[in-house]
């Protein structure tokens, strides 16, 4: 059974993908950031104790929905425990739930103990699985591995990377006949592995309906069955938010929802985050800010007054409306303030720096991690009175909870960014979730992108591909017939057409396509791009000093850099300016070739020139915020490679972005009236 690293959600389904390969054994820099802000948010004691209490609705649901309500009401009534309701036999013992994001963890986990290792790798070898998940399945379990495996062998998909139909595999070597589809701990398995699955694509949770659905194209015989197991089991949770108004009978309609702790639980944590933060200031301090206001031109003064008086703001406004946030934060800094600004990315922080005044912009990496920023108090919250986070549609709810914990009583917020690009590659959908509730101030730019560029992709964000007159070359297009031909035509771009018609020499060029495989995907062009651009043999896991690479320290971040060097230690990149070393054990799994990324990958940057390249067999790829994005990411010149016909009008027109299904508007409604962002 192979394990290595499934594709990104990018070859299967582009618009939900990070370009981020599958994590190995070590912990990863996510992990370790993540971890250590756990243990100081424990010192930031701002979180209501007490989930509120479930809704009580449900008339308007009907078969299983009813049931699984009725049943979840009686366990938590304590009417009737858990084990009684779902009436079945559970074969396997009791598993924990997994980790909440409010509890602290320790930063780095203790290797396993060998002997734990040794005992995982005989049943793994027993099970056909590769010797090499033993490292990884002890570090999940600890010294009780290889009993966890042997009595569920599908605990085997809690291990990143294993499919469904290589558990399936594992499960009959180990149990013979007994390994059916049907089999109860099979199902609740599948259905963690499913939820898992959707965080990426952005769901926090799913519908109870379309867990189940999706349980049945596994082959689960009884899907709604397989999720009341789980429930009961303690694997994942079930929520009731009341939906729409009461009907005339007085009943509520709710829907419910499958979710898993960790995420669930973070959504929660973020909407208390969020109404301390925006009910903790009154305006009272108005008038100090008044007339940096009133020197601030247009929306700039707008922003600036909304941030006087209220503790949460959004801004929206593409690449040139940086300079509002920019002007916010130099205005805070005349008054004394503590302010400091956060980018997605390296490159985005190197942009935003150079509109500001003195000190005060990180990466959000690289503030919650503790490597950027203003350091913390003794209450472990962040020493600032002002905080303004850039790429704000790129925050995932375990990245904004760990942001809006991290902040003190009486700080201000302002989120700001492009509501047209695609979201998150983590679950949930902050930014939008938070403009559709209009619990807050919503402050619009009136500063367009400029140029032929700026055009396009205006128009683009509202559904419209318009011909732009470009007398400078601005926007050029290239029509091809064939994926060979999109990839020769491509790299003459980059190389030759390029550099001599524009002036934007290769290094300052970017390809953008919609996934790494296919015949025009980023590995294809990668390749062909290092023939012509940086040959070499690649002695150190195929990179060569000179390469351009993306490299991902964690799920859902990709730094754009390039090879330095390699020696013992790993392979030296410099990224944004910065200089990383990746271990040589990491090199498979956080490195790529950068030479063409895919639009998640390049969220958060901008090139001088950027060359998309749309084959024929990317027509399912494309959308209206894939469109946005890869065109918005060109600073001077646009070349589109362009073999989809009239499919590329029709996505801008047509396709939006994928529905995510997530619970934070419906919690923020009760902490925080809405109606102030009108």
């Amino acid at each position: 059974m192979s394990t290595e690293p499934p594709e990104t959600p990018e070859d299967a389904e582009p618009e939900s993908a990070d370009g981020t390969p599958a994590e190995g054994a070590q912990v990863s820099e996510a992990e370790a950031e993540l971890a250590a802000q756990r243990l100081e948010r424990e010192r930031i004691e701002r979180r209501k104790a007490e989930r509120q209490a479930p809704v009580e609705a449900g008339g308007k649901l009907s078969g299983t929905a009813a049931d699984l309500l009725a049943a979840v009401r009686a366990v938590e009534s304590g009417q009737k425990p858990a084990a009684t309701v779902f009436e079945e036999v559970r074969p396997a013992p009791r598993r924990p739930a997994p980790e909440p994001v409010r509890r602290a963890p320790a930063v780095a986990p203790a290797a396993p103990a060998a002997g734990a290792v040794e005992d995982v790798r005989e049943v793994l070898v027993q099970g056909g699985a590769p010797e090499g998940l033993a490292v990884r399945a002890a570090a999940v379990w600890g010294e009780g591995a290889a009993d966890v495996l042997r009595s569920d062998p599908w605990q085997l998909l809690r291990i990143a990377g294993v499919r469904p139909e290589q558990a399936d595999g594992f499960a009959r070597a180990l149990l013979g006949a007994q390994a059916g589809p049907g089999d109860e701990r099979r199902g609740r398995s599948l259905a963690v592995w499913l939820l898992e699955q959707a965080a990426p694509a952005g769901h926090t949770v799913l519908d109870l309906a379309a867990l189940a659905e999706a349980l049945g194209r596994q082959g689960v015989p009884e899907p709604e069955a397989a999720v009341r197991d789980a429930i009961a089991e303690g694997d994942v949770l079930v929520f009731q938010d009341a939906i729409g108004e009461a009907g005339e009978d007085g009943e509520q309609p709710v829907r419910v929802l499958v979710g898993l702790e960790r995420y669930a639980m973070a959504e929660e944590s973020l909407a208390d985050g969020l109404a301390r933060l925006a009910n903790s200031v009154t305006g009272r301090d108005g008038e100090d800010w008044e007339p940096a206001a009133v020197s601030a031109e247009g929306s700039a003064g707008e922003l600036i007054r909304a941030v006087a008086g209220h503790g949460l703001v959004l801004h929206t406004g593409g690449e040139a409306s940086a300079v509002e946030p920019a002007a916010l934060l130099n205005a805070a800094h005349g008054l004394g303030l503590r302010a400091w600004a956060a980018t997605h990315s390296p490159l985005g922080r190197a942009r935003l720096a150079a509109l500001v005044e003195g000190p005060g912009v990180a990466t959000v990496a690289g503030l919650l991690s503790g490597a950027e920023g203003p350091g913390r108090d003794a209450d472990g919250a962040w020493a600032v009175d002002l905080l303004v986070v850039l790429d704000a549609p790129q925050l995932d709810v375990e990245a904004a909870a760990l942001v809006t914990e991290s902040l003190p009583d009486g700080a201000r917020l302002v989120l700001a960014g492009d509501p047209g690009v695609l979201g998150s590659v983590g679950p949930g959908r902050v930014f939008a979730d938070l403009l559709a509730a209009r619990i807050c101030p919503q402050v619009a730019s009136r500063r367009p992108d400029p140029g032929p560029l700026g055009e396009l992709v205006s128009g683009i964000g509202v559904g419209e591909l318009n011909q732009v007159a470009a007398p400078g070359k601005e926007v050029v297009i290239v029509p091809v017939r064939d994926a060979g031909e999109a990839v020769h035509r491509t790299v003459q771009l980059v190389v030759d057409s390029v550099p001599r018609a524009i002036g934007v020499p290769a290094e300052e060029t970017q390809v953008i396509t919609p996934g790494h495989g296919g015949a025009v995907g980023t590995r294809v062009l990668n390749a062909a791009l290092k023939e012509r651009l940086n040959p070499g043999p690649g002695r150190f896991g195929g990179f060569d000093p000179g390469d351009r690479v993306a490299y991902s320290p964690a799920p859902g971040r990709t730094l754009p850099g390039r090879v330095v060097r390699a020696d013992g230690e790993g392979l030296h990149l410099e990224c944004g300016g910065e200089d990383v070393v990746v271990p040589r054990e990491r090199v498979d799994a956080a490195v790529r070739h950068g030479w063409a990324l895919t639009a998640h990958q390049a969220v958060g940057c901008r090139w001088p020139a950027v060359v998309v390249v749309l084959p024929g067999d990317a027509v399912p790829a494309l959308s209206r915020p894939w469109v946005y994005t890869a065109f918005g990411r060109a600073g001077r010149h646009l070349s589109v490679v362009h073999g989809v016909e009239q499919a590329l009008p029709r996505a801008v027109a047509e396709v939006t972005a994928k529905p995510r299904t997530t619970r934070l508007p419906l919690l923020l409604a009760p902490q925080v009236p809405s109606g102030t962002g009108d």
